[in-house]
């Protein structure tokens, strides 16, 4: 066990697309959508234990320990770990609930990815992400760290590398319920499926948008401002929502002139996580060590 406190990024990502091509028997959607991240994160401060306890603290929803995604993601690694490893966990809740921006999913991921390193329980990705898909089928984006296209109901991932651009990404005050929009019956359910290359070519929508908008006016009214400035789209099921921009300096134009009920902030897209950046840095410190 390593004995050591550090501080893990929890990354946000936006779906900047996604079609939904049917529903399964089971209930599930099939879909097609591309993740990115973004540099907005909650973070995760872990301290490795011997006590087998796993504590949980800090800006936590009030959400019951046991439906806590962290705890829940802590404790099912544990049943691969000795049984004295635990570990103190504490959150930075930065990402809002039920804004499609993925925080839970990324915090569980975060949680798995963090205790495999402090425990030294050396499973690979793959296994992890195996592990993962009880706790949402969102949370393998997170493990991987790569930007890329999602289909089946989110866990068949094929890496891309779309455009760093720069965001406004706009957080309403409400909180989007996903099984309403998925239970909504004008969803759309039948976009066909399409090869890669020409999704990554074609203009992006979200088959998510006009069910929200016409459930939340709040989301409704971000968009119908910011798409007079730049493309604008939901993101996951909502209700966030980001316009893109080819640099900073563009989005900042625009966010200066958003009204005050506008809740917005800019940011960039990574194809690549800030969790496999501190990964990176953390394997090249031990390799420097060795050498």
């Amino acid at each position: 066990m390593k004995i050591q406190t550090i501080r893990w990024p929890a990354p946000a990502k936006l779906n900047l697309f996604l079609y939904i091509n049917g529903q399964r028997q089971d209930g599930y959607h099939e879909l097609q959508t591309l993740f990115q991240f973004i540099d907005i994160c909650d973070y995760l401060t872990i301290t490795p234990n011997s006590s087998s306890e796993i504590t949980l603290s800090g800006a936590i929803a009030n959400i019951a320990l046991e439906d806590n995604l962290i705890y829940k993601a802590a404790m099912l690694l544990k049943k691969s770990a000795p049984k004295h490893l635990g570990a103190n966990i504490n959150v930075e809740k930065n990402l809002p609930m039920g804004g499609g921006l993925g925080g839970g999913s990324s915090d569980a991921a975060t949680t798995l990815v963090a205790l495999n390193y402090h425990w030294q329980l050396q499973l690979d990705r793959q296994q992890l992400a195996k592990l993962s898909m009880t706790l949402g089928a969102d949370v393998p984006i997170f493990i991987f760290g790569k930007a890329a296209i999602a289909e089946g109901i989110g866990e068949i991932l094929s890496p891309v590398t779309p455009t760093e651009n720069y965001y406004l990404l706009a957080i309403p005050s409400c909180h989007v319920s996903t099984p309403l929009v998925f239970g909504d019956p004008e969803l759309t359910r039948d976009t066909r499926k399409q090869p890669h290359q020409r999704l990554m070519q074609q203009a992006w929508e979200n088959d998510c948008q006009t069910c929200v908008k016409n459930n939340y006016p709040e989301v409704a009214k971000i968009i119908e401002w910011l798409v007079e400035y730049a493309p604008t789209r939901l993101t996951g099921t909502g209700g966030c929502v980001f316009s893109t921009f080819n640099n900073a300096s563009e989005a900042q134009v625009v966010m200066d002139k958003a009204p005050k009920w506008l809740n917005i902030r800019t940011t960039q897209g990574l194809n690549n996580s800030p969790l496999n950046e501190l990964l990176s840095t953390l394997d090249q410190n031990q390799q420097n060590i060795v050498n």
